[in-house]
């Protein structure tokens, strides 16, 4: 939790993109009004979840993650966050939270194909090939990669994640029961449109599609945009 909020309306989860830590999401935290209060997930292997066994699969992860959340199903509403693989992981934990109760309100994805849609990702065998892959997405300094010791951590956990991700697969009728959005970035290499609209079928509920100018990191530099079409949806 970056911000406590004494009353908020809502309580949103966010689950971080592959090789992130829950503080990537601390300037996204800042953005929102008083009515929401952020809470953000930390994976194994991060910096204070270090000695937590990596998990099996994405489905494990998502059911450690909803044993944590106990503290937080009580009172406000929640609603979920998911970018890139994140957002499995995010599919995922709203579809264990409608199970063992705290049911989210609803379910906000980007940068992502659809629960039912392989990947193709290529195996990255090397550290050369996981840097080259981190260098490619953005999503990591250049300044950062070149620290010997944040490179050594960083890359221990993109393979764990990268591993997570490109194994993730569920049937097409895997649903979930809260609507969702999905956030689309004009330019984002690894969903298109297309992609983006095979959501509609993870939810027996509606589903809206937002689009926005920008790569697969768009909501980096369009912060104020996204956090509006988040607060439309959750109607405060």
């Amino acid at each position: 939790m970056f911000h406590p909020v004494p009353k908020p309306r809502f309580r949103l989860v966010c689950c971080p993109y592959l090789g992130a830590s829950a503080s990537a999401f601390s300037p996204l935290a800042a953005a929102f009004p008083p009515s929401v209060e952020v809470l953000s997930v930390q994976y194994p292997g991060r910096r204070g979840g270090g000695a937590e066994p990596a998990a099996a699969d994405i489905g494990e992860l998502a059911g450690r993650i909803h044993d944590e959340l106990r503290p937080w199903r009580e009172g406000p509403p929640l609603a979920v966050l998911g970018h890139s693989m994140g957002a499995a992981v995010a599919f995922e934990l709203t579809r264990a939270l409608e199970r063992g109760g705290g049911a989210p309100v609803r379910l906000f994805v980007s940068g992502r194909p659809s629960p039912s849609a392989g990947l193709g990702l290529r195996p990255l065998e090397t550290d050369d090939d996981l840097i080259d892959e981190l260098r490619a997405l953005g999503g990591v300094s250049p300044k950062l990669l070149g620290r010997p010791a944040f490179r050594r951590m960083i890359l221990s956990v993109t393979r764990q994640d990268y591993r997570l991700n490109s194994t993730y697969l569920r049937p097409p009728d895997e649903t979930v029961s809260c609507p969702v959005t999905f956030l689309l970035s004009s330019e984002d290499p690894y969903v298109d449109r297309v992609a983006a609209l095979a959501w509609k079928g993870h939810t027996e509920a509606s589903f809206r599609l937002a689009e926005f100018p920008g790569d697969h990191f768009f909501w980096t530099a369009r912060t104020a945009e996204f956090v509006t079409a988040i607060l439309e949806d959750l109607d405060c």
